[in-house]
């Protein structure tokens, strides 16, 4: 008991991450608001998007900077001494690309309001089914 608990603590950042990713999924599937849906897109999308910075820690490395001055043509580099910037710069990407899907998910959410008179899916359907 004692070292699945033990488990549970050295790995709290990945249930934050389920946890998160969980409460967006649900929003997307089980609300019928629309603008509770695109926020439950944008919880999951934050949620995979910290899941991916965290792969990039390293305990005790530094950054990937080799510096003037020392013989590094003499020297070995060691990749396990320094953080891998690569996750970090593909999710400033995916920061972006979520603001935008963000933005235009929710201009897409006003022109439906603007043509139904309201967010809930249902009553949409309905309306669209009268056509």
């Amino acid at each position: 008991m004692e070292a699945v608990l033990n488990l549970i603590i050295e790995k709290y950042n990945y249930w934050i991450y389920i946890t998160l990713m969980m409460i967006g999924l649900y929003a997307m599937i089980a609300k019928n608001n629309l603008v509770k849906k695109i926020v439950g897109m944008n919880i999951f999308q934050t949620a995979v998007i910290l899941f991916y910075v965290s792969t990039g820690v390293k305990k005790g490395a530094t950054i990937p900077i080799i510096e003037h001055g020392h013989d590094v043509a003499h020297q070995a580099v060691r990749a396990a001494d320094y953080i891998n910037p690569l996750p970090h710069v593909l999710m400033l990407t995916a920061i972006v690309v979520s603001v935008a899907t963000l933005g235009v998910a929710l201009a897409i959410a006003i022109k439906v309001y603007h043509r139904y008179q309201t967010l809930e899916e249902d009553e949409i359907l309905e309306q669209i089914r009268e056509l």
